[in-house]
């Protein structure tokens, strides 16, 4: 019989090539479906070749992907338009990369022998909850970004999907996901504003926005240990820090890493009540005692992780220079 294997969409990317990595060090045969619109090929150059990995660089919604799912048991569906702010002026990007593709995915997935998708979610589905931390039977859920509400309708099509045709699923709930190959988000957005303009450093917002920060190398843990509990159609489960930290201290951290004064700090922009955007959560940390109950655990708070992503993007940076 051929060895199963594990599809991850998206690994090209962030958060899905820390997770090829994973996965590629536990021995499993991985298989790359990546458009590199948002991914990579760099990020996981170090496995092409390898006889346990596969790269296609195919659009997930591409018929074509209905014969890489053969003897695959587990897909992790990572691919996604990631940006928040962007779905303001654009909502149609949320909706045809997010729910669009992952509908064409899940209809590939339902003729095959896939047994189990994992997928990506956010925080954001819980938009501005009342109960921080937020744990997962938090509701309703009213998200206040188009991103956020792309990601609550791909976990209602997957939940629907997986107790029609019999499939396991389990949804993940990220935090603000953190570290080396990140390429957007407030760490990254505030190291290149210092980078092209070391005398002023925009913060939007009154820069009170408070949130969790998980690094990567956590989040994987995460997945890993909590991508068997399958006893129902659907889990779900928050990926999160039991702290948080507020925009002015990721700031101040940026630039002490960067050897600038924090006086470059200025607050501007953003909304009338503070927030950095339109459909920006100001404040948001998650519940983790179910996650947590299944043997997971963090090894940096948010303050620490912010700090080690921050360096982690420095010196990238600096490599990429020299």
């Amino acid at each position: 019989m051929d060895q199963e294997k594990i599809l991850v969409t998206g690994g090209a990317g962030f958060i899905g090539s820390h997770l090829v990595d994973k996965l590629i060090e536990n021995k499993e045969h991985v298989i790359v479906i990546d458009n590199l619109s948002q991914g990579k090929i760099k990020n996981i150059q170090k496995h092409i070749g390898l006889e346990n990995f596969e790269f296609h660089n195919e659009d997930i919604s591409s018929k074509n992907n209905l014969k890489y799912l053969e003897n695959v048991n587990t897909v992790y569906h990572l691919a996604a338009y990631p940006e928040v702010r962007t779905g303001f002026d654009n909502p149609s990007l949320a909706f045809e990369e997010n729910i669009l593709k992952t509908f064409q995915l899940l209809e590939m997935i339902r003729v095959s022998n896939v047994e189990k998708i994992i997928f990506t979610s956010s925080s954001v589905v819980y938009g501005d909850s009342s109960i921080i931390p937020t744990p997962e039977n938090f509701g309703p859920l009213k998200p206040i970004s188009i991103y956020g509400g792309s990601k609550l309708a791909c976990e209602g099509i997957i939940s629907s999907y997986c107790n029609t045709y019999g499939i396991k699923g389990i949804i993940f709930r990220f935090a603000n996901v953190i570290g080396s190959r990140s390429e957007h988000g407030v760490i990254w957005d505030f190291i290149h504003k210092i980078k092209e303009n070391n005398k002023k450093l925009q913060v939007l917002g009154d820069g009170k926005q408070t949130k969790s920060y998980i690094h990567v190398n956590d989040c994987i843990e995460g997945l890993l240990i909590s991508g068997n509990k399958t006893s129902e159609n659907i889990q779900i489960f928050n990926l999160s820090n039991e702290d948080w930290i507020d925009v002015i201290s990721i700031a101040k951290i940026v630039c002490k890493l960067m050897n600038v004064d924090d006086s470059i700090i200025e607050l501007s922009g953003g909304t009338k009540d503070g927030r950095g955007w339109v459909g920006d959560v100001k404040k948001m940390r998650l519940g983790i005692d179910k996650i947590k109950s299944e043997g997971w655990d963090l090894s940096l708070n948010s303050e620490k992780a912010v700090k080690k992503a921050c360096s982690e993007i420095i010196s990238n940076l600096k490599i990429k220079k020299n």
